[in-house]
């Protein structure tokens, strides 16, 4: 690296402070005038999923251009209120919105005519305006719902912790929904600077500086702990029950959801008989620039692997896949310290000192129980309540809850824990152990 790691981080978008979070609080409102339909949704937004008038909301809405959104922010906040409401129109009604589609005329394959989900006009034709200019897809990702959807709630408060902040955007309007959020956003900025510790160390590995190095990681071990300890505060206001069947069904995305009535994905109307069927998974944490960093720093090696049909597992890794749900500049980011990361070369070096060895082991070991803590969340959100009676205090509403209902479609195997997905669309618990092993496999020899 012959640029300065600050400088670096500045022609990546990536916040010597904040992480992948901006360095100003998003947006909580667009100031132009033009875009007030979409925030006065925004704002009854829950109770328009639950009174089941969501979708003729949408439809009333005028189909709004692009053309008034200037800054950055503007266009993420943009991007943010049409995910949620794009989500809120797939999953806020009493089954997928149905549609009948004269397939032939927008040169579609298939029969006459097709049932499908679809996304009308009002939505779809600023979400993809807003998606092709930040370089993501077309639904609600982590970029929506954590990265670009956080306030603070005084001016010079501390934003690693999640108790200083709210989440202006909710599907469900709910504490539960919000520290869901807030927690990732956290970690986020809890992580914001072991980036700049990360990229010292690929520069004290350059210059063969091992004191350097051996303090980089240390840096960086302390601070995945930290992350930990953050995470394992879920709990703290995100009720299991409340995430699984409230929360969790609103989330998901189109990819592989056949059995909770998406056998097409989702039709994006543009309007004017123009149109495209288009799957996307759900928001993920995988999506997270920054937990894919840490394993690029460290040299883990995720094989291709995560998909839940195995015949798919070879066509390549879910978690390359999710560089694609991260906005553009980061996800160059990442292309960029791949290209350049030498830690796990150097450490494995039989030359290179044993404290430099041991402290490399000690940032592998401290990732390895992150995500066993992350393993222990996911069974006690999703596993367990997959598997237990609807508690009392979760008000039963008519229609598809996508969550039991995408399980449901994957229950033709025995082992019904091992077959439960993610949003994101992978075998779920098979592949956060596959990833956690791997990231085990990493640790060098230190004798």
């Amino acid at each position: 690296m012959k640029d300065r790691p600050q400088d670096i981080l500045r022609r990546f978008r990536v916040s010597s402070k904040n992480g992948f979070l901006p360095d100003d609080t998003p947006l909580k409102q667009l100031p132009h005038q033009y875009y007030a339909p979409w925030e006065t949704l925004a704002k009854t937004l829950s109770q328009s999923i639950a009174s089941r008038e969501i979708r003729s909301k949408v439809n009333a809405l005028p189909i709004l251009e692009t053309t008034y959104l200037y800054s950055e922010a503007e266009w993420q906040r943009a991007y943010s209120l049409l995910g949620f409401l794009a989500h809120a129109y797939f999953w806020g009604g009493e089954q997928p919105s149905q549609v009948r589609i004269l397939v032939d005329s927008l040169n579609v394959h298939g029969t006459t005519d097709s049932f499908s989900q679809r996304l009308p006009p009002q939505i779809s034709r600023p979400l993809l305006q807003a998606s092709e200019h930040l370089g993501l897809p077309p639904t609600a990702t982590y970029s929506t719902l954590n990265l670009w959807n956080w306030e603070r709630k005084s001016p010079d408060c501390d934003i690693t912790e999640p108790d200083n902040l709210t989440s202006p955007l909710t599907a469900t309007g709910t504490k539960d929904e919000e520290w869901f959020y807030l927690i990732s956003v956290s970690v986020e900025a809890k992580g914001g600077p072991l980036i700049l510790a990360m990229l010292q160390g690929i520069q004290a590995v350059q210059d063969c500086n091992d004191k350097l190095l051996e303090s980089c990681l240390q840096i960086i071990t302390h601070g995945i702990t930290e992350l930990g300890a953050l995470l394992n505060r879920m709990r703290e206001h995100c009720d299991p029950q409340v995430f699984y069947h409230v929360i969790r069904p609103l989330l998901a995305g189109s990819k592989g959801m056949a059995s909770a009535g998406l056998p097409n994905g989702v039709f994006y109307d543009e309007g004017d008989g123009r149109g495209q069927w288009r799957q996307y998974s759900g928001g993920s944490n995988a999506q997270s620039s920054l937990i894919q960093l840490f394993d690029i720093i460290l040299g883990v090696d995720h094989h291709a692997t995560g998909a839940s049909n195995p015949n798919t597992a070879k066509t390549g890794s879910f978690i390359q896949e999710m560089r694609n749900y991260m906005p553009r500049s980061h996800r160059e980011f990442l292309s960029y310290v791949s290209e350049r990361s030498n830690i796990r070369q150097y450490a494995s070096n039989p030359t290179t000192t044993a404290t430099v060895r041991n402290a490399y082991n000690q940032a592998v070991e401290s990732l390895v129980a992150f995500r066993n803590i992350h393993i222990q969340i996911v069974a006690g959100y999703i596993i367990t309540p997959s598997r237990s009676p609807r508690a009392e205090y979760i008000v039963e509403k008519q229609g598809l809850n996508l969550a039991t209902a995408s399980t449901r479609g994957q229950q033709a195997s025995t082992n019904e824990k091992q077959q439960l997905a993610g949003t994101g669309g992978t075998a779920l618990i098979p592949f956060l152990k596959q990833t956690r092993d791997e990231t085990g496999e990493a640790a060098v020899p230190c004798a």
